[in-house]
């Protein structure tokens, strides 16, 4: 296929739709992705992988700054695109999107209208959504809000976590970036504006660390769902405090479940445990939320019984979890 290519996108979503690009014999002619940035504790310079990708392929890479730059501006003119295909970058200027002859598609990870914005896996599964899927549409001026060329749908699992649907939806979306593309190079694809509904329709904010803390006021049905919508990344935390030494310990809660089991009722914020098998943490409404799998400051990620194995827990009377760290 003649017609060329620009691809633009960050993480491993988007590296998996390059891949299929390529594979499908697309003429992928150059790649655009974020500068390197400081990563972890040692703030060593990495690079996203989609840079990874397109280095192993050994694709033309830009990395610019500022998407206004007159240089770089220049530089993407001079790949002479026919089409530009963004998954999971950043919101491009009117200079960019408009550059190519067929425009800018772009795939996002729902069903358009519902979940504009830089979460929608998250916010689906937080909300308890039954089914997700995936989007491609021409972008416009608007964030999200342009005309829609297809979309496939898939049901959401009980315990659907944000890794597990992230990897489902590129199963599905990777493929229709390549369908999507060929469509608009062969004069197929048909954009339909993006239906107005009548109930108010969710959106995908990011999500920042106050939003990852579980607030045991809420029922424990609210923050299972949230402990799968930020599995395993960015993980929810609870605070676990002693009130025996004073010390406040982060924990990253990766699985849980709810239990209704517990014969006696117990104060919001309670820690519940023997000490061996389950640590579960008391919500709102009596419930219980136990902690499936956790992971200490400095630690792996464990199951909660091996955990426990690894702890003295004698003083478990004198721990509750809290809401913040203490300051």
């Amino acid at each position: 296929m003649s017609e060329r290519i620009v691809f633009m996108g960050t993480p491993e979503f988007a590296s998996g739709c390059l891949k299929a690009l390529v594979e499908a014999k697309m003429n992928v002619v150059a790649v655009v992705t974020m500068p390197d940035k400081p990563i972890g504790r040692g703030h060593k310079m990495g690079m996203s992988e989609v840079k990874k990708t397109a280095m192993d392929l050994g694709l033309p890479l830009m990395q610019p700054l500022n998407l206004k730059d007159s240089a770089f501006l220049q530089e993407l003119r001079s790949f002479k695109a026919d089409l530009q295909i963004v998954v999971a970058f950043r919101m491009l200027p009117e200079a960019v999107w408009a550059m190519p002859r067929l425009g800018t598609f772009n795939l996002h990870a729902s069903l358009l209208p519902k979940y504009k914005g830089a979460a929608p896996i998250q916010r689906a599964i937080w909300n308890g959504e039954s089914e997700s899927g995936v989007t491609t549409f021409l972008l416009d001026k608007g964030m999200d809000t342009g005309s829609i060329l297809f979309q496939e749908r898939i049901r959401l699992a009980p315990e659907e976590t944000a890794g597990s649907l992230h990897d489902r939806l590129l199963a599905i979306g990777a493929p229709l970036v390549v369908k999507t593309a060929k469509a608009l190079f062969d004069g197929s694809a048909q954009a339909i504006p993006q239906p107005v509904l009548e109930s108010p329709v969710p959106d995908a904010p990011k999500i920042f660390k106050k939003d990852c803390i579980l607030d045991f006021a809420k029922p424990a049905s609210e923050l299972h769902r949230q402990v799968k919508a930020l599995s395993p990344h960015p993980a929810a935390i609870t605070y676990l405090h002693n009130a025996e030494t004073g010390e406040t310990t982060p924990i990253k809660v990766l699985a849980s479940r709810i239990s209704t089991d517990f014969p006696k009722s117990y104060e919001q914020g309670s820690l519940v445990s023997d000490g061996k098998h389950f640590l579960g943490m008391a919500c709102a409404e009596g419930g219980i939320l136990l902690l499936e799998k956790i992971q200490l400051p400095g630690k792996k990620p464990l199951t909660t019984e091996d955990c426990l194995r690894g702890l003295r827990w004698e003083n478990r009377n004198m721990l509750s979890f809290s809401k913040v760290m203490n300051n």
